[in-house]
């Protein structure tokens, strides 16, 4: 019951009561009264007789002094009833909001104060249970935060330790003379700076992943044509892919017409970190393929990118795209990555309002399938 209606039922209790108690005492003399005047039990000279001995003995005082007494104790009795139930009302929610003030102080939050009442306590219950939930969920959302950010730092450290070895080794090299003709030294110095682009690479997708989690990528949304945008992005494509051996196929299904609004610097990285992922695990026993195929799906357009490498195994599928993840727990692949790649591709594409989903198998490749809506001009009638 609310505290509203509590305090008005114990004030109307207080001041009614008595007075009810009262009127039945006196309705209830006056027919006693009544009834022994109609049978005839007093005479009105025993009535007279009997006011003039209580004005005399001063009974008549001493009857209202006892009814003042008996009003006070109803009172009493009436107020005590009601702070009684009033204080046990509330007493009890309070109790249960200091446990669990003490509990957070303590740092438990695995314990609940829901109530099912109505009233304003129950009320401030549920607000406190709301609260407390916030803070679990909070805290867990630190602690996985730290877990990643522990993992993060695990994954550059040790991607990283790897084109550094490799850096210092060539440089060595050079420096005691190991590459003593200009072939030998050219394939050093090119090694060092391939070495040098990944490490560039893997900073740069640090300093994304920081921009990412602080919803700071820099976007500049344009209106683009789709086909010749790809026709583009497959040329340049294409160069670096023949020259690691890896054939290329691309079809486009959509009419030549057709415009998207995306930013072509991230839509560009979509592309490159889906090719790049692809890249990384291609199988040494077939002949490496890629293929990019755009599709017109309705208010959308679908761009399937494929490989016929390692492929996912079923139990990884749903967390390609989790930040951190890698299928390659033990890290003995000379792949490497940081394991954000794909989570930047996902924040991108739904930053255009897209989405992203993927399909594969073990030993026969893998499928990227995401979507990007069409610009549609709007007509001002």
């Amino acid at each position: 019951m609310k505290l509203k209606n509590r305090l008005i039922i114990s004030f109307l209790i207080i001041t009614i009561v008595p007075v009810l108690i009262f009127s039945c005492l006196m309705m209830g003399l006056k027919g006693i009264v009544k009834e022994a005047t109609e049978k005839q039990l007093l005479t009105n000279e025993l009535i007279h007789s009997i006011k003039i001995h209580i004005d005399e003995s001063g009974k008549f005082d001493e009857l209202v002094i006892n009814f003042c007494v008996a009003e006070f104790i109803i009172l009493l009795l009436t107020a005590i009833i009601m702070v009684a139930w009033i204080y046990r009302g509330i007493a009890p929610q309070l109790k249960i909001l200091k446990a669990a003030a003490n509990n957070i102080k303590e740092g438990n939050l695995d314990f609940s104060v829901a109530s099912t009442g109505k009233d304003e306590m129950s009320e401030l219950c549920n607000a406190f249970e709301d609260m407390r939930v916030r803070l679990k969920n909070n805290a867990k959302d630190r602690l996985e935060d730290e877990a990643e950010q522990r993992a993060l730092i695990s994954n550059i450290a040790h991607d990283l330790k790897t084109p550094i070895t490799a850096i210092k080794g060539y440089s060595e090299g050079m420096l005691d003379g190991v590459a003593d003709t200009p072939e030998k030294q050219e394939k050093y110095i090119r090694t060092i700076y391939n070495k040098a682009n990944e490490m560039n690479t893997l900073i740069n997708e640090l300093t994304l992943y920081s921009n990412i989690d602080t919803n700071k990528i820099p976007y500049n949304f344009q209106k683009l044509n789709l086909s010749a945008y790809f026709q583009d992005c497959i040329e340049e494509l294409g160069m670096d892919l023949e020259n690691q051996h890896i054939r290329l196929d691309y079809a486009n299904f959509v009419d030549p017409e057709v415009l998207i609004i995306a930013d072509p610097e991230q839509l560009g990285r979509i592309i490159h970190n889906i090719v790049s992922n692809s890249v990384k695990y291609m199988r040494a026993d077939v002949a490496s393929r890629i293929g990019i195929v755009v599709k017109d799906v309705g208010d959308f357009v679908q761009i399937e990118i494929s490989d016929n490498g390692k492929g996912i195994a079923t139990h990884d599928l749903p967390y390609v795209f989790d930040r951190f993840y890698r299928a390659d727990t033990s890290r003995n692949s000379a792949a490497g990555g940081s394991g954000i790649g794909l989570s930047i591709v996902k924040k991108i594409i739904e930053d255009h309002g897209g989405k992203i989903w993927v399909t594969s198998k073990e030993n026969q490749g893998t499928t990227m399938y995401f979507v990007i809506r069409k610009y549609q001009e709007v007509i001002n009638e």
